[in-house]
């Protein structure tokens, strides 16, 4: 099987035609240190949008957990003296003064959780520190928790009741973030942002020399790219990618994340306009320090919280992006559970009708060009990518992409999985995983982002690949080169829920139609 039998299942560019201004967006990571003209000790980071998302869900978890924690602490207590049960606990009188109690706990414990850390992105990031300073608030909280045995007028709540509380507010609290976690984690959030720095003098090094000694480790620094005569003078040495010229070339080519700028304003203005242009054909974020300014003896500082300007690209971000992935996983374990015994029966004719593995596995570009390893149900026979070099002449799509409509590579069981789309239900796989979504542009494999010429086909990978896509319920491969480039960009410039909601309800008839497959 190849990367390019058919183009809904491998291919998709973006018009270089179609240019969208770059937009500002909120800080996201980076914050620039207040500085005197010295080296001084960077501010602390904040989360990106995602993570943002995800504190907030933590908030409102951990006081959801607390509560059921209280409650089921006092069941298990009490649980001797209440022969029917729920009922005899439904039955009990609640006064006000256990009201106001209650809701003062609540308090104590969001001051608490505030106090040590829980809250704080840097905590959450480090998982030792997070379970230790969970047992910790929760053995404080805990111990305020020993005023309602103080105050109960029939012992209901006993000590032993608040001992079970720290029991299971601890191992709650710490379940709940890890499941948020999950749901919310992405291979993007779980390393470190891949930035490239547009200027190789002081403030260019200085600023390098401090992502490198963060302690949050969230960029990792690939390079610089200066003009030639800068490149000269500045000592960086290997560092040095190329010159301000190359900018689009090595977006290209590399899997940057983010372009940060630090060339000065006032002598620069034209190649930093040159940059965010290329930035915008390739679909990179950029970034431009505000410290616009070096004083000679007065100490600069940022009013509010706005230290730079971020320009990004025309796609979707920040809590939708979250809520997207939460439905992904949630739709895609569900899928994967009701078709495993139609999966079980495919893999079993697969092994039985032609030697090879069942699973064919490729690498594919993902978001902003990170290679994946992409599960199929095997169509091909077991060489088929070897093969795939002496049919190229044959070869039946425009641009980059490879297709035949009728590929002698395709097995007469590949053929019917292929009609059905059967073959692609592995995907799945990869959306558990965070490398794709269930919708979104298809996800291209080496051979034909390889050849790209044009730098504005690299902005369909500044959102995640998908399973299924704008042009699958469009006409899937009867659809011309073109047609694809233009769907996939109406995509990330109108993505919202309702869209991914359309797409997904009439992909099940495209399916069983089978338009356009091959």
């Amino acid at each position: 099987m190849t990367s390019g039998a058919r183009p809904d299942r491998s291919a998709g560019t973006e018009a270089s035609t179609s240019p969208t201004g770059l937009r500002s967006a909120p800080l996201n990571g980076l914050r620039l240190p207040h500085t005197n003209g010295r080296l001084s000790r960077p501010a602390p980071s904040r989360p990106n949008g995602e993570a943002r998302v995800q504190l907030r869900l933590v908030r409102l978890s951990d006081s959801i957990v607390v509560l059921a924690a209280l409650l089921a602490a006092f069941l298990a207590a009490n649980i001797g003296r209440m022969p029917n049960g729920l009922a005899d606990f439904l039955a009990m009188r609640v006064t006000v003064k256990n009201l106001v109690m209650l809701a003062l706990f609540i308090v104590a414990w969001r001051v608490l959780c505030r106090l040590t850390g829980l809250y704080d992105w840097r905590v959450i990031r480090n998982r030792g520190s997070e379970i230790a300073r969970v047992v910790l608030t929760c053995g404080v909280v805990s111990a305020v928790a020993l005023v309602f045995p103080a105050v109960s007028v029939t012992g209901a709540f006993s000590h032993r009741a608040v001992l079970y509380f720290w029991i299971a507010s601890s191992v709650a609290t710490l379940a709940l973030r890890n499941l948020i976690r999950a749901l919310v984690s992405t291979p993007e959030t779980r390393r470190p942002r891949e930035a490239l720095i547009v200027g190789s003098g002081p403030r260019g090094q200085r600023l390098e020399r401090e992502l490198r000694a963060s302690a949050a480790g969230e960029y990792n620094v690939v390079g610089f790219v200066d003009s030639a005569d800068q490149r000269s003078s500045n000592g960086t040495g290997d560092a040095l990618l190329g010159s301000l010229d190359q900018v689009e070339a090595i977006l290209m080519r590399r899997a940057i994340d983010e372009v940060v700028i630090t060339l000065p304003i006032k002598s620069r203005y034209a190649e930093i306009q040159s940059v965010l242009e290329s930035c915008e054909r390739v679909g990179v974020p950029a970034r431009f320090l505000a410290d616009l300014f070096d004083p000679i003896k007065g100490h600069a500082s940022h009013e509010g919280d706005r230290p730079a300007l971020v320009m990004t690209p025309p796609a979707p971000g920040g809590w939708r992006m979250v809520t997207k992935r939460m439905i992904d996983v949630m739709v895609s374990a569900g899928t994967l559970i009701l078709l495993s015994p139609v999966l079980l029966v495919a893999a079993a004719v697969i092994k039985l009708s032609s030697p090879g593995p069942v699973l064919f596995t490729q690498e594919r570009y993902g978001l902003n060009r990170r290679r994946f390893r992409m599960y199929k149900l095997r169509t091909m026979v077991a060489d088929a990518e070897a093969l795939q070099a002496g049919l190229e002449d044959q070869n039946e799509a425009s641009g980059p992409v490879f297709k035949i409509r009728k590929d002698p590579r395709v097995t007469p069981v590949g053929r019917i999985l292929r009609r059905t789309s059967l073959d692609e239900v592995p995907q799945l796989i990869n959306v558990l995983r965070g490398e794709m979504s269930l919708v979104g542009p298809r996800p291209l494999p080496v051979r034909d982002v390889d050849r790209f010429t044009e730098a504005a086909l690299m902005r369909r990978f500044s959102i995640r690949p998908g399973v299924t896509c704008l042009w699958q319920i469009s006409g899937r491969s009867n659809l011309t080169f073109d047609d694809w480039i233009m769907l996939d960009l109406q995509y990330i410039d109108e993505w919202s829920f309702g869209l991914d909601l359309r797409i997904l309800v009439q992909t099940v008839p495209a399916v069983l139609r089978g338009t356009g497959a091959s």
